[in-house]
């Protein structure tokens, strides 16, 4: 994917650095479409009639539900990364 053999050492550059700043907006979005999915999920599961406040309930369930989304994500992700680590050696 780095093939930048005919490019100019500016050039070189600049593609480097569009490569890196796509990756990050890459990253913004899996950030935001992570949260759309914990909004909805935890929402649906949580919020039984919207009002002008959250009740304490309700206000503990979300938490709760993202905390576990979150840790679920987080487990999953350290699972693979050392499946991938192993895999590697």
């Amino acid at each position: 994917m780095d093939n930048f053999d005919h490019f100019s050492a500016s050039e070189k550059v600049d593609a480097t650095e569009l490569q890196r700043m796509i990756a990050i907006e890459q990253q913004k979005a899996q950030f935001q479409a992570q949260v759309h999915n914990f909004t909805d999920i935890c929402w649906d599961k949580c919020v039984d009639s919207p009002g002008s406040k959250l009740d304490y309930r309700t206000e503990t369930c979300l938490v709760s539900c993202v905390e576990r989304f979150i840790d679920t994500t987080l487990t999953i992700t350290n699972r693979f990364t050392q499946m991938v680590q192993k895999g590697a050696h």
